[in-house]
C-alpha cells in the first residue's frame, strides 16, 4: 500500500485513511487506457451502415435496442472513472452536434491505445500530449481548408445527400427518403431569422410525438402541434377553422387558500353563501374569457365542472392540463401570448395564427391537432409497429434533425466513409516527417489512430481489413485529388465518396476530432487515482454496477 510511510521508530505512519486504494504512475495510465479500449470495443461494432444493434436491459427491466453510440452508453453503468469520462464525451457529442457519437468513442479509444506504446518506452506523458495537441490543430486546419467543400443551404437536393449519409448507418435506412423529407421539413419549419442570425432550436420547437400502431410509412411532419388530449366536455366542438385561441397558465376553478384553511360555519345558510362566492369567482373568470370571444381555451392547469359549463354555453372549446412545453409551442403556432391570470386578458393576447383546430382519433386515443401553414413550430408524428421500434426511429430522427441544423448553421461538408480520416491521416504522416525529436512519434500515432474509422467500417461489413486499408492508403498517397476516396460501408470496397454522395457536416467531424483527442489528453494527464474517499461499505446504492 503506497499510503503507509515508515516513521522514525520503524512504526508505519498511516497517511491516507484505511480502506483507501491508491494506484499511481504507470499502472494508472495503463488502467485508463484499457478502460477506454473496453468501452470503444463495446461500441465498435455499431459503426457504419452494416452496424450491429445492441440490446440493453435497464435496471427497471425495460429494453433498449439501438446502435446510437450515446444511447448505448447511457444505459451501461460503469465503475472505472476513465470509462465514465468516455461516456461523458459521447453525451457531449450528442448535445453539440447530435451525430457522430459512435465515431467519437471509437476514435478516442484508439488514440488512447496508441499512447500505450510510448508510455512503455518511458516517454513522458506531457511530450505525448504536446504532440497530440499539435496533431489535432493541424488536423482541424486541414479539414477546414483542404478536405471540405461548401454547400448551398437552399438547395434541398444537396442537403438531402448529407442527411442520407447520416441515416445510412441507422435503422431507418430502409425508409430513407421518408426520413430525409421529415428532417428537412421539420428544420425548415422551425428556422427563425433573428436579426440575420439563424436560430434553429430543435429541443424546444420540434416535438416528436410517438404513437404506436400503423406503419413506419405513416410518419409525417405536422406544421403545428399535436396534443394527446381530448376536449373537456363531450359536447364541445371538435373542429374549428381559424380559431381564436387563448392560452392560460392558471386554474379555472375556485382559488383555495394557500395553507390549509378551515371555515367554521355557524348557520346553515352560510354554506350556500360560501358556495355562491365560489361560483361567482369562477363566473367572473369565465366572463373575462368570454368577453374576448375566443373559440379555444388551453390551460396548463385544471378546469372545474362549473367553468366547463359556462364556457360550453358560450360555445368555447376547452383543453386542460397542457405541458408547459406544449403551451410554448402553441404560442408559436397561434402567435398568442400565454396569460397568467384571466383578468389580464387583452385582445392582442389572442392567437389568430392557427388555421385549423381538429381532434382526430388515432388508434384508441384522441389527438388534438392545431395547425397552420406559416408556423415556426412543428411536431413530427412517428408511427410504428412497437414501442421499441419507434424509440429507435426517434433516436435516428434526432440525429437527422441535428445534421440538417449543423449544415444550415455551418454549410461545409466533408466526405464520409472514412475518407476524411484517411486523408487527414495521410497528410499528418507527411507533416510528421518534418517534426524534430521524439515528438514526431506520437504525432504520427494520431495519424495512425485516425485510420481506425475506415478500418472498423471494413470490419463491420466483413471485408478483409489489411488489404483494403493498404489499398486505401496507397490511393491517398498517389495524388492529392484522391481525398474523397473511402470505404463503401455496405460492400467494403474502395469508392469515391463523390460518386456515392456520402458527405457529413464539417462541424460533426471536427467535433469528433476535438472531443476524442482532448479526452485522451485529459486521461493521459492522470497519474494517480485515489479511490475509497467515500465510505467503503456497500457500493453506490441500489444499482449493481457492470464489472469492467
Amino acid at each position: 500500500q503506497g499510503s503507509k510511510m515508515m516513521g522514525a521508530g520503524g512504526q508505519p505512519i498511516i497517511v491516507l485513511s484505511q480502506g483507501t486504494k491508491r494506484e499511481s504512475g504507470h499502472q494508472v495510465q495503463i488502467g485508463n487506457i484499457t478502460a477506454c479500449k473496453t468501452i470503444a470495443d463495446v461500441i465498435r461494432t455499431s459503426l457504419g451502415p452494416r452496424a450491429m444493434l445492441k440490446m440493453l436491459m435497464d435496471p427497471m427491466g425495460g429494453i433498449v435496442m439501438t446502435n446510437d453510440g450515446n444511447a448505448i452508453l447511457r444505459e451501461i453503468t460503469v465503475k472505472h472513472p476513465a470509462a465514465k469520462s468516455m461516456i461523458d464525451i459521447a453525451r457531449t457529442q450528442d448535445e453539440e452536434t447530435g451525430d457522430g457519437t459512435t465515431s467519437v468513442i471509437v476514435l478516442a479509444g484508439e488514440v488512447m491505445s496508441q499512447a500505450q506504446q510510448f508510455l512503455e518506452q518511458k516517454i513522458h506523458p506531457t511530450i505525448i500530449i504536446q504532440a497530440y495537441r499539435a496533431a489535432l490543430e493541424d488536423a482541424i486546419k486541414l479539414a477546414e481548408e483542404k478536405f471540405s467543400r461548401s454547400i448551398d443551404v437552399n438547395n434541398d437536393e444537396e442537403i438531402k445527400t448529407v442527411v442520407r449519409s447520416c441515416l445510412g448507418t441507422k435503422m431507418i435506412s430502409k425508409w430513407m427518403d421518408l426520413a430525409v423529407d421529415i428532417a428537412l421539413n421539420a428544420v425548415k419549419t422551425i428556422r427563425v431569422d433573428k436579426g440575420g442570425v439563424n436560430e434553429i432550436d430543435i429541443k424546444r420547437y420540434c416535438r416528436i410525438e410517438k404513437i404506436p400502431g400503423g406503419t413506419i410509412e405513416d410518419c409525417k411532419v405536422i406544421k403545428g402541434v399535436i396534443l394527446n388530449k381530448d376536449v373537456v366536455h363531450a359536447k364541445m366542438r371538435r373542429r374549428i377553422e381559424n380559431p381564436r385561441v387563448v392560452l392560460l397558465d392558471c386554474n379555472l376553478e375556485y382559488k383555495k387558500g394557500e395553507s390549509q384553511t378551515s371555515l367554521e360555519i355557524v348557520r346553515e345558510e352560510d354554506i350556500s353563501k360560501i358556495l355562491e362566492q365560489e361560483e361567482i369567482a369562477i363566473r367572473k373568470q369565465c366572463d373575462e374569457i368570454i368577453a374576448l370571444k375566443p373559440d379555444l381555451v388551453f390551460t396548463e392547469k385544471g378546469v372545474s365542472d362549473l367553468a366547463q359549463h359556462f364556457l360550453l354555453k358560450a360555445g368555447i372549446t376547452v383543453l386542460r392540463r397542457l405541458k408547459k412545453t406544449d403551451n410554448n409551442r402553441l404560442a408559436r403556432v397561434c402567435n398568442a401570448r400565454i396569460v397568467n391570470d384571466t383578468c389580464d386578458l387583452r385582445e392582442d393576447d389572442i392567437g389568430t395564427g392557427a388555421e385549423l383546430f381538429e381532434i382526430t382519433k388515432i388508434g384508441d386515443e384522441y389527438y388534438t391537432y392545431v395547425t397552420s401553414s406559416k408556423t415556426t413550430a412543428c411536431t413530427v408524428c412517428l408511427r410504428g409497429p412497437s414501442k421499441d421500434v419507434i424509440n429507435e426511429v426517434e433516436r435516428n430522427l434526432q440525429d437527422a434533425l441535428h445534421v440538417v441544423r449543423n449544415v444550415m448553421l455551418n454549410p461545409r461538408l466533408v466526405p464520409g466513409g472514412g475518407a476524411l480520416e484517411m486523408a487527414l491521416a495521410h497528410a499528418l504522416v507527411e507533416k510528421g516527417k518534418s517534426i524534430e525529436g521524439v515528438r514526431q512519434f506520437p504525432y504520427k500515432a494520431v495519424a495512425r489512430s485516425l485510420e481506425v474509422i475506415p478500418r472498423t467500417l471494413v470490419q463491420n461489413c466483413g471485408g478483409s481489413t489489411i488489404r483494403q486499408l493498404t489499398a486505401l492508403r496507397a490511393k491517398h498517397a498517389q495524388s492529392a485529388d484522391n481525398w474523397t476516396w473511402g470505404i463503401d460501408g455496405c460492400s467494403g470496397k474502395l469508392v469515391d465518396m463523390k460518386e456515392l454522395g456520402i458527405w457529413d457536416p464539417l462541424s460533426v467531424r471536427i467535433q469528433v476530432l476535438k472531443t476524442a483527442v482532448e479526452t485522451s489528453v485529459m486521461l493521459l494527464r492522470i497519474d494517480d487515482i485515489v479511490s475509497g474517499t467515500k465510505k467503503s461499505s456497500g457500493g453506490d446504492g441500489p444499482v449493481k454496477e457492470m464489472p469492467m
